[in-house]
């Protein structure tokens, strides 16, 4: 069973910075996609960065390109996601998902997720 575990959210002033840290209990991490999402109040969950299998290639949307950085340690089956310049408005709960193969931008595209992590950004 494939169990993914969120932490490193918290609360920052903006221009801040946080590390957010996704563990996944799954055998054979190098073989999964990951992506990281974000939901705030009364919006829908949107897509915030992914990297492929391995800690291959990295996808960013544009309103974090620049800022934050995904990264993996297939060591430790974990992924991590750097957060620079955080503005008010990247005030969410955080989710890591995973899937097999490839990174998609779509959350239904992705198989397993965690729990998620708050992260507030006070103005």
């Amino acid at each position: 069973q494939v169990q993914l575990v969120e932490s490193g959210g918290g609360l920052v002033q903006a221009g801040g910075s946080l590390r957010l840290s996704c563990v996944a209990s799954v055998r054979t991490f190098s073989n999964y996609a990951v992506g990281w999402f974000r939901q705030a109040p009364g919006k829908e969950r949107e897509f915030v960065a992914a990297v492929n299998r391995g800690g291959g290639s990295t996808s960013y949307a544009d309103s974090v390109k620049g800022r934050f950085t995904i990264s993996t340690d297939n060591a430790k089956n974990t992924v991590y996601l750097q957060m620079n310049s955080l503005k008010p408005e990247d005030t969410a709960i955080y989710y890591c998902a995973l899937r097999y193969g490839y990174y998609r931008s779509k959350a239904t595209e992705y198989d397993y997720w965690g729990q998620g992590t708050q992260v507030t950004v006070s103005s």
